[in-house]
């Protein structure tokens, strides 16, 4: 629902900040890592997730749009919450969550508070095919977060009230059939037809 605020931030703590958007005041969950990038700006943006529950809805708020993505990606596994995986964020970066989720380091995520053997070997298990690593051959800078085209489709179809699963299934019948295919419209469009 709210892609982002852009403000001052009047309130500020490891945890959580007030952000002024134009007078009306937004309480924003934040990671350790959004404080340390934010705790000397007066003012700036934080890209949102608003989670609806049926006794509160919460603002989680992240300096870079990759946190935030890594964020999405994290709760979308079964059995970890946005506590989980906010703490994960505020203990590792994304890419080094990237970085252990595609080298299968299940020692690296454990290490994380609160997540325990089982729940790390599931992050693994369902992120692997979600998250990537991309080499930048200039600086062999690894870890940055890269969401496939397949993934975009998947999540595509599920905004447009597809269930998750039969989203992947679809998706990957279409790839397995035609892997030529590059446009993300494309794939979206015969994947509604294959549904």
């Amino acid at each position: 629902m709210y892609a982002y605020l852009r403000g001052k931030f009047v309130f500020k703590s490891a945890a959580q900040v007030y952000i002024d958007v134009n007078g009306v005041g937004y309480e924003v969950n934040i990671t350790l890592n959004t404080y340390t990038a934010l705790q000397q700006l007066e003012e700036g943006k934080l890209f949102t997730y608003l989670q609806i529950k049926e006794d509160a809805h919460t603002i989680y708020g992240f300096f870079e749009k990759e946190e935030k993505d890594m964020f999405v990606l994290l709760i979308s596994v079964s059995g970890v919450g946005a506590a989980t995986a906010r703490m994960m964020l505020s203990s590792l970066k994304p890419d080094e969550v990237a970085n252990a989720v595609a080298t299968n380091n299940v020692r690296l995520i454990e290490s994380v508070k609160g997540i325990g053997k089982k729940t790390a070997e599931r992050l693994v298990l369902e992120l692997k095919d979600k998250v990537g690593l991309k080499s930048d051959s200039s600086s062999q800078n690894w870890g940055k977060v890269v969401f496939s085209l397949e993934r975009d489709a998947i999540n595509a179809l599920f905004a447009l009230g597809i269930a998750q699963k039969q989203a992947e299934l679809s998706v990957k019948k279409i790839l397995t059939a035609e892997p030529e295919i590059a446009k993300l419209e494309d794939l979206i469009k015969k994947a509604l037809k294959a549904i």
